[in-house]
């Protein structure tokens, strides 16, 4: 089908599985490397984002199920990691394919050093021919450097490796409509898919189709096909990278984001709010201009020049995210005053937040 033309064409893959998959069914690994194996002999590469490590590090450690306290999560994540890249060692060195380690946190790639660092290992690891397996790095992570959720880390990784086509495998056929049939195409996420969804949880891993679905609205962003297909279907990777009408396709903006302002809007914590006029707010919004002190209402928080924010309308909808020029206390003796206005030691300021480091969501 049409639409499926460019799915079929991608070159670099993110696939990413889930932990109730990975733990209800030992045969995954197999099939996976199978798959793989396969769409490396037509030319694509590909690269894995996969949970697991703490619902293995339970069954390993005999915990009487996922626990709630942070230390023991760790300690959970520490002990099944090793069990996890076993289970793919033997599974992909059975096709004599090498996979290697990749653990990150959020503070890796919110960092835009350790973010290139990254980068680079990755495409290294890609040319070598291996495999990298990415995951959370769940035995160091804490609340304010999680991800959130792998699927999170799977749309982080797509602009990362500059991936044409994200794969998102869960146990589902794709995004149901209200009467319980697959939806075929989203090509608008707020219209086509939302409306159907609430997130969830298991006892086993985080998300949901919620989850998943804001992981498709952010790689889209950056450019890629997004498909949410059913993990316990037969050669389920084979069929979605041959263009089958399969789960659901979310298909790539046309207008995407750059990898500098997708870090922005969708890596970065923001450490404070910018609150604008209705005019000022109108033409960030549709014109993509910078933010001027002139149309500053207020200011939020406490962030200092470099820090991410975000940009407001005077409702309070949030209409952008970008890389503040100045400190809150800067930010708040400027605003609403024009440049003209300003004196000589503060007319640097008049541009509060400058259009290429901003991202308008």
């Amino acid at each position: 089908m049409d639409e499926r033309r460019s799915v079929s064409r991608a070159r670099r893959v993110v696939v990413k599985i889930g932990s109730r998959t990975l733990a209800s069914d030992g045969g995954v690994y197999a099939r996976l490397a199978e798959s793989v194996d396969r769409a490396r002999g037509h030319g694509k590469s590909v690269v894995l984002v996969s949970s697991g490590a703490i619902a293995l590090g339970v069954k390993k450690l005999g915990f009487a199920g996922r626990p709630k306290e942070m230390a023991r999560l760790q300690a959970a994540a520490a002990a099944g990691q090793s069990v996890l890249m076993r289970a793919y060692e033997e599974a992909f060195g059975a096709r004599g394919i090498p996979v290697a380690q990749v653990l990150l946190t959020h503070a890796d790639l919110a960092d835009r050093a350790r973010a290139n660092n990254a980068r680079l290992a990755l495409e290294a690891l890609l040319d070598a021919r291996a495999v990298p397996v990415l995951n959370e790095n769940d035995s160091v992570a804490v609340d304010e450097i999680k991800f959130g959720d792998n699927d999170q880390l799977a749309a982080m990784v797509v602009p990362l490796v500059n991936a044409d086509l994200l794969v998102l495998l869960s146990d589902v056929d794709g995004v149901l409509d209200e009467g319980g049939s697959r939806i075929r195409v989203v090509r608008d996420v707020t219209t086509e898919a939302l409306p159907y969804v609430t997130a969830s949880t298991s006892a086993v891993g985080t998300g949901g189709m919620a989850s998943k679905i804001e992981a498709a609205r952010r790689a889209t962003l950056a450019g890629a096909d997004v498909v949410v297909a059913d993990a316990r279907k037969d050669e389920i990777v084979d069929a979605v990278l041959a263009g089958e009408d399969v789960g659901t396709l979310f298909l790539a903006a046309r207008e995407r984001l750059s990898a500098k302002k997708h870090w922005i809007a969708f890596t970065l914590r923001p450490r404070g709010d910018i609150v604008l006029d209705r005019g000022a707010a109108e033409a960030v919004r549709t014109k993509g201009k910078s933010v001027l002190s002139v149309g500053v209402l207020g200011v939020r928080g406490d962030f200092r020049a470099g820090d991410a924010v975000r940009v407001l309308d005077p409702d309070g909808v949030e209409i952008g995210r970008g890389l503040a020029r100045c400190a809150a206390a800067d930010a708040a003796r400027v605003a609403g005053q024009t440049k003209k206005d300003l004196p000589a030691e503060l007319v640097e300021l008049a541009v509060v937040v400058h259009r290429d480091e901003l991202a308008v969501t």
